[in-house]
């Protein structure tokens, strides 16, 4: 067997024929070979956009009010080792490796997908490290994705857009049937956004779940300095605003405070814990803002949602000189509504390719730029890395540099930074 945590993951990718593959029974077999019965209360956050930031900050409140949390997340940025946490540490190799083995020797003849193993090797972290809450955020969907073999104490979807067509559907409403999936009966159903699919409503109704909707059985209240939160059993005031940077943070900070809400009889938290949890939350990639100039934004934003918030968190900061995207995106995401979303805040299209089956070429996605005759400049490199030199040449001081249109743009500026990445004209460095 692998002996390195590389060597597995690199195993890994070659156990499945296909990448993704939905469906549960693969998964229910192997657990059910390894006896993975959580006995502690068990999260789950679907959601197009936001469960990331739902996630860290339900991790942050129930750790700061002393708990022993476990949080599973997809995908990571640098180190695989990302995604399985513990008490806000990442799971080491070791324990991965011996994970992994496990469910290696248990499996026998069934095959598993990269993320089927690494959600099974999550769990039996948890259940080993004995943690007080395990946390899951979905990986795609909802109803036949790999984290629903696992009952929920209760669920969470923070909204439903267009994405990832080819397996989920191609309207709100197909989509929106797909993560609702994850709700169980008798547990409270939260829905985190006040437009809400018909599908939502139904899908709790039929397996007999409680739903909570935002701006019905939950809502806030924004002051310029505080904001408060109103739910079914709790109220809580004053609170500070999450650190997570972004004009729709507060929609994720209440969805999350409804979570505990419904399990404030199983995971009681104080005030002190929340104000706590919000103040420290982190999570990278999601309108990151670096220190120093010219500014530097990170945002993993792929589907028109995400790229209309971005849009929104771009108009509210102060006024600033040109923005310059560092634009790279995946061929079968909605290229076209993330440029709408974004065009009239963009001065210069940095526009890259990436080098991954389902990467688009810098010439395929200039072609759709253009289709949309997007007001700004338009330049093409071969990939990222050479896209963000020139952006590190051509910024100004008072610019800014905003990374976006998928993890894998994201992952490789991040990479490129910690190499010290220069400008080709002037000398400046990203780190400088």
């Amino acid at each position: 067997m692998p002996e390195t945590l590389a060597a597995w993951l690199k195993y890994l990718e070659t156990l499945h024929p296909k990448t993704i593959e939905l469906g549960l029974e693969r998964m229910a077999q192997v657990k059910q070979r390894l006896g993975l019965q959580p006995d502690f209360p068990v999260i789950t956050i679907g959601g197009t956009n936001g469960k990331g930031s739902v996630c860290a900050m339900l991790e942050a409140i129930l750790h700061a009010a002393g708990y022993k949390v476990g949080c599973y997340s997809s995908p990571h940025l640098l180190d695989y080792n990302e995604r399985v946490r513990i008490d806000k540490q990442q799971a080491d190799d070791a324990e991965l490796c011996a994970s992994f083995e496990a469910i290696e020797r248990a499996r026998g003849d069934i095959s598993l997908t990269y993320f089927e193993f690494g959600t099974l090797a999550a769990m039996q972290c948890f259940i080993e490290h004995k943690v007080d809450v395990a946390i899951l955020e979905v990986g795609l969907g909802g109803r036949l994705d790999a984290v629903n073999v696992f009952d929920s104490d209760c669920t969470a979807v923070t909204g439903v857009d267009i994405d990832h067509t080819d397996y989920l559907g191609n309207s709100r409403e197909a989509i929106a049937f797909e993560k609702a999936g994850i709700f169980r009966r008798g547990k409270v159903a939260v829905f985190g956004d006040p437009d809400m699919p018909a599908a939502i409503a139904d899908g709790a109704q039929q397996v007999g779940a409680q739903l909570w909707r935002l701006g019905e059985q939950f809502a806030y209240q924004a002051g310029s300095q505080q904001w408060d939160y109103r739910g079914p059993y709790d109220t809580r005031s004053s609170l500070p605003f999450p650190a997570l940077r972004g004009v729709f943070q507060l929609n994720n900070a209440c969805t999350a405070l409804a979570v505990l809400d419904a399990l404030k009889e199983k995971l009681p938290v104080s005030m002190e814990a929340v104000r706590r949890g919000l103040v420290e939350v982190s999570l990278p990639a999601r309108f990151q803002v670096l220190p120093g100039r010219p500014q530097i934004i990170l945002d993993v934003a792929h589907n028109p949602q995400a790229a209309y918030s971005l849009a929104h968190n771009l108009a509210a900061m102060p006024p600033a000189g040109r923005t310059l995207a560092v634009f790279a995106m995946l061929n079968d995401k909605d290229m076209a509504g993330v440029a709408r979303a974004l065009d009239k805040h963009v001065d210069l299209w940095l526009v890259a390719g990436i080098a991954v089956p389902r990467g688009t070429s810098a010439a395929e996605l200039e072609q759709v730029l253009r289709a949309e005759r997007v007001r700004g400049e338009i330049h093409t490199f071969p990939d990222v890395v050479a896209a963000l030199q020139h952006a590190r040449y051509e910024a100004a001081e008072n610019d800014r540099i905003v990374a976006l249109g998928s993890f894998y743009t994201v992952v490789d500026v991040m990479r490129a930074m910690a190499h010290g990445v220069t400008g080709t004209g002037d000398g400046k460095t990203a780190n400088g």
